[in-house]
C-alpha cells in the first residue's frame, strides 16, 4: 500500500509520539476507571493517574482512613512497578470530598512520605468517581538526585509537603493559601487574601532563586466565597500583558485552615526555555496563556465547551458535546507547536456533575492513540442550574486542563 505524502508525514509524526511514552500497568493495582494509564513514563517523569480508593479486588474501604491508606498504596505500587519508591514523588493533588479529614489525610500520608514530601495542594470538592472519600494524583521523578526539597525561610511547617520541589528543569509549587502565615488567620478582604496567596508564592519562587516569571501553569483554587473578578485584577498585575503562565481557574467546596484561595503550580528553571504559545483563534489574555511551553512540557490552560469568535458561547447542554469542543479547543494550542493528541501526559477532567463520567469518557477516549495519559476526574462544586440562556447558550459543565510532551531537537 503507498501512502500518500500527507498520511506519510503523519506516520514519521507519530513515531516519535507514541515511542516516547511508556505505560505503566502494575499487575497488583485495581483495574482502571476509565481510558487513562495507572502510571505514565515520559522523558524523565512519571504521572500517575488517580487510582480511587479500590483495592485490587474493587472493593472500596468504607471509612475515610482506609480509602485514604489505599489511595496511598495504589499510587506506592504504580511507583514501585516503575521501579521507584515513595520518595521519588515531587508533586502531588489530593481531592477531599470533605474537609474535615484534612488532619487525619495529614497522619496517613505522613507514613508514605517520611522524609522530603512531595509539594501538594488540597481540595475540598463536591464528588468523586466511585463515591469515593478521596483520592490523589501525583508525578515522580525519575533519579532522586534530581529532586531538590526547597523550604521558605522562617516557616516551620509540620504538615507532610514540602513548599517547593525542584527537579533539574522544572520547580513545583505547593498550594499557598490567602491566609496569614504569621496569625493563622484569613482576611475578611478578598483582595487581602489573593495578596497573600500571591505573596506566598512568590517566596517560594524566591527562596529556589527564580520569580513569578518562570511559572508555566498556575492552578487557582477558589471558594464561591471569593469574587473571581478581584483575583482576576490582581492576579494580572503579576505578569506582563500576553505573558501570563497557561492556567487552570477553579471553584471548589473548600480548601485547608478556612482559605478562600490558594495558588499552586509549575515553573521552568531555565527563563529562556519559557515560550507562551498563542494559537490564531484566542485573543491576547491579561490572566492566562492558551498554553506555554516549559523546556519539553507543554502546559494548556484549562479549556470549556466554549465556541470563541464571533458570537461565542456554549451552545450544547450534553457534557460530551462541550468536550468535544474542549478537545477542539485544546488542540489548537498542541498544533500550534506541531503536536496532537498523541503527545498528552497528563489530563484533569472537572465535570459539573460526577454522574456524566461516563458520558464524558465515551468521548474523551476517542481522542487518544497509543499509551493513554494518566488523568485525573473530579467534580469540584455542586451541579449548576442547566437552563438555556439567552441566544441558545449554556452554561459549561465540564473543563479540561492538560499536559503535552514534545522531545528536544
Amino acid at each position: 500500500m503507498k501512502l500518500s505524502r500527507f498520511a506519510m508525514q503523519a506516520f514519521v509524526l507519530a513515531a516519535p509520539l507514541l515511542a516516547q511514552f511508556q505505560p505503566v500497568l502494575p499487575a497488583t493495582a485495581p483495574r482502571p476507571l476509565g481510558p487513562y494509564s495507572p502510571g505514565l513514563w515520559a522523558q524523565d517523569y512519571l504521572y500517575v493517574s488517580a487510582p480511587s480508593p479500590r483495592d485490587p479486588a474493587g472493593r472500596i474501604p468504607p471509612d475515610f482512613d482506609g480509602q485514604a491508606r489505599q489511595v496511598m498504596e495504589n499510587i506506592k505500587v504504580v511507583v514501585e512497578a516503575a521501579g521507584l519508591t515513595m520518595e521519588h514523588v515531587v508533586y502531588t493533588h489530593v481531592y477531599l470530598r470533605d474537609m474535615a479529614n484534612y488532619d487525619a489525610l495529614n497522619r496517613i500520608t505522613a507514613r508514605y512520605f517520611p522524609k522530603a514530601p512531595p509539594a501538594r495542594a488540597v481540595l475540598g470538592i463536591a464528588g468523586l468517581r466511585d463515591g469515593a472519600l478521596v483520592d490523589a494524583k501525583a508525578v515522580a521523578v525519575r533519579h532522586l538526585h534530581q529532586k531538590q526539597p526547597v523550604h521558605i525561610p522562617g516557616l516551620d511547617s509540620r504538615e507532610p509537603f514540602t513548599p517547593g520541589i525542584l527537579t533539574h528543569d522544572q520547580f513545583y509549587v505547593s498550594a499557598m493559601l490567602g491566609r496569614d502565615p504569621a496569625t493563622g488567620q484569613v482576611p475578611a478582604d478578598p483582595a487581602a487574601q489573593v495578596q497573600l496567596a500571591l505573596d506566598g508564592m512568590n517566596r517560594v519562587l524566591a527562596a529556589a532563586g527564580l520569580d513569578l516569571r518562570h511559572m508555566v501553569f498556575v492552578n487557582p483554587f477558589l471558594t464561591q466565597k471569593l469574587p473571581s473578578g478581584v483575583m482576576n485584577d490582581l492576579y494580572a498585575r503579576h505578569w506582563k500583558f500576553g505573558s501570563a503562565p497557561a492556567r487552570g481557574t477553579i471553584f471548589v467546596v473548600s480548601l485547608p485552615h478556612g482559605a478562600q484561595i490558594e495558588y499552586t503550580g509549575v515553573a521552568v528553571r531555565d527563563l529562556t526555555k519559557r515560550e507562551v504559545i498563542y494559537p490564531r483563534n484566542f485573543k491576547t489574555s491579561a490572566t492566562a496563556s492558551p498554553c506555554v511551553r516549559g523546556n519539553e512540557w507543554i502546559y494548556c490552560s484549562g479549556k470549556s465547551g466554549f465556541i470563541t469568535g464571533v458570537n461565542g458561547g456554549i451552545f450544547h447542554s450534553d457534557p460530551g458535546v462541550q468536550l468535544r469542543q474542549s478537545m477542539r479547543n485544546l488542540l489548537d494550542g498542541l498544533e500550534e507547536v506541531g503536536l496532537d493528541f498523541r503527545a498528552t501526559v497528563e489530563t484533569t477532567l472537572y465535570l459539573d456533575n460526577i454522574a456524566d463520567y461516563r458520558k464524558a469518557e465515551d468521548v474523551y477516549k476517542l481522542y487518544f492513540e497509543g499509551p493513554a495519559p494518566s488523568q485525573a476526574a473530579l467534580q469540584q462544586i455542586p451541579p449548576v442550574e442547566r437552563k438555556e440562556g439567552p441566544e441558545g447558550r449554556w452554561p459549561g459543565i465540564e473543563q479540561l486542563t492538560l499536559i503535552a510532551h514534545k522531545p528536544a531537537n
